[in-house]
């Protein structure tokens, strides 16, 4: 089976659903260009190996040890 990749491009000042994604977003990283625009935001993360903030307990997530580990620790009891 083949996938195929879908693309849309948006600019980012025209991200349609940021204004939602800004009350939902959990990040806490000062400045961080990508708050509240969640494709961006996972995209980075994951070419660095890691999960945005969003996936981590309020505690963990202000570490900013965004490690596949720390998720999975972070999951396991």
């Amino acid at each position: 089976m083949k996938l195929y990749k879908r693309r849309t491009i948006v600019a980012k000042s025209d991200c349609p659903n940021l204004d939602a994604n800004l009350k939902e977003c959990s990040c806490s990283y000062p400045g961080c260009p990508r708050k509240g625009r969640c494709c961006e935001c996972l995209q980075y993360h994951l070419k660095s190996g890691e999960l945005p903030g969003c996936c981590f307990p309020a505690d963990v997530e202000r570490s900013y040890d965004r490690s596949m580990a720390r998720f999975v620790a972070s999951r396991s009891g």
